[in-house]
């Protein structure tokens, strides 16, 4: 539950600092976010499909199969993060077109950028996760979501309000936290799992690119449609914060401030199912 908290207590540290700085800085966060949640709906998604086929592997003893998993998964995983990327980075003229307030759109995209970037290591951190969660050690990607939460509200303070001689960045500044707390979560599990004996002779001296393509396809049925379910119950919530944004910058500030208690609601929901 709280690895789930855990990805949207990110966003709303961003909201909350970011808030400070102004409405409009506060409605370009939630236009950004709105293109990320729908992104990160179909990468967590689809690395649920990770999950049961590593438990069934770990209750028959079958490493075989285990390692097969982990590195199908973490190969489609990957892929998947970065076309996630690459696809809000080509949609982001989109915005223009969504009769989004100018000033919001002309912020929010410099942020967007970076935090589009920060889904490929969120979506391998996913897979990772997934792959301790099937192995019944739930406490490591916490510990990783918690460090990483950590990080990314003091690099908040740092580069978003110009602190200890850095430059005063903004809302960028909020988005190279965000990047930078992923990708530390990515290394510290990463590096964790290979030096716990119940996991490293899984996760250890994979030929990433030699791939079992029976357990892809089985992986691939799976997670499209856990990715396909979350996205579309992701999509109500983001399309309220693009129909707020037709009314004003204001208004669209004043929708995320009670999106993000509606999310976090929501994620603690769907952690302990």
């Amino acid at each position: 539950m709280l690895g789930m908290l855990g990805h949207t207590f990110v966003s709303f540290i961003d909201n909350i600092m970011v808030g400070q700085l102004g409405t409009a800085e506060l409605a370009a966060v939630s236009l950004g976010n709105s293109f990320m949640f729908v992104a990160m709906s179909i990468g967590i998604g689809f690395s649920t499909a990770i999950t049961p086929l590593i438990a069934e592997a770990d209750s028959s003893d079958n490493l075989q199969q285990a390692r097969s998993t982990y590195k199908s998964g973490l190969f489609l995983c990957t892929t998947l993060g970065v076309a996630l990327f690459f696809g809000i980075y080509f949609l982001k003229p989109i915005m223009y077109l969504m009769n989004q307030p100018e000033q919001v759109v002309a912020l929010a995209i410099p942020y967007l950028d970076l935090v589009a970037f920060s889904l490929i290591p969120l979506v391998i951190f996913q897979a990772i996760k997934q792959f301790s969660d099937g192995m019944s050690m739930t406490r490591y990607p916490m510990y990783a979501t918690l460090i990483a939460n950590v990080i990314n509200i003091i690099l908040n303070y740092v580069l978003i309000f110009g602190k200890f001689g850095f430059p005063v960045m903004g809302i960028v500044g909020a988005a190279y936290g965000t990047l930078a707390s992923r990708i530390v979560m990515v290394i510290y599990l990463w590096v964790l799992l290979r030096y716990k004996e119940r996991s490293a002779q899984i996760v250890k001296n994979l030929k990433v690119f030699i791939l079992d393509f029976l357990m892809v396809k089985k992986i691939i049925n799976l997670g499209a449609l856990s990715s396909m379910q979350m996205f579309f119950e992701v999509g109500i919530f983001t399309s309220a914060i693009w129909l707020s944004g037709l009314l004003g910058k204001n208004p669209q500030a004043a929708n995320q401030i009670a999106l993000n208690l509606s999310t976090m609601t929501f994620m603690v929901a769907m952690g302990l199912s």
